[in-house]
């Protein structure tokens, strides 16, 4: 198991990104590495980011503005070879529809649950070190 692991939270929303990260924690399951986080408020810094490498999970704010996450989503799945999986977070449970077109691996609705982010986060993070191994 690698050490560490990184998560990029996406939201124009600082609370937002807060909540994430205090929902998750710094190990979501005890059979997943910790995980050091890289936050970004804008999609420029998104794709920065992406474009440096070593992200290994995006968590995307589907209600971010100007660019929310199921578009941000859909956009570097198109752009960005070898992207992460990414985990939405959904205004509500039926937007789950959209979340499968934009074509994230997993959704979670907002407000943030604790237990829910966590466990979608550590299924994405078991997928990517499997597919690592």
């Amino acid at each position: 198991m690698q050490p560490t692991a990184t998560v990029l939270v996406y939201s124009d929303d600082a609370n937002t990104r807060e909540q994430v990260r205090l929902a998750a924690g710094r190990r979501p399951a005890a059979d997943v590495p910790r995980v050091e986080y890289v936050e970004c408020a804008t999609l420029p810094a998104v794709l920065t980011a992406l474009e440096e490498g070593g992200i290994d999970v995006c968590v995307l704010d589907g209600e971010a503005v100007p660019a929310g996450g199921m578009g941000v989503c859909r956009q570097i799945k198109d752009e960005i070879f070898d992207c992460p999986p990414v985990l939405l977070l959904i205004g509500r449970p039926q937007d789950a529809w959209l979340a499968t077109w934009s074509r994230a691996e997993a959704a979670v609705p907002h407000p943030v649950d604790p237990v829910l982010l966590a466990d979608a986060l550590a299924g994405l993070l078991r997928r990517d070190a499997h597919a690592a191994a």
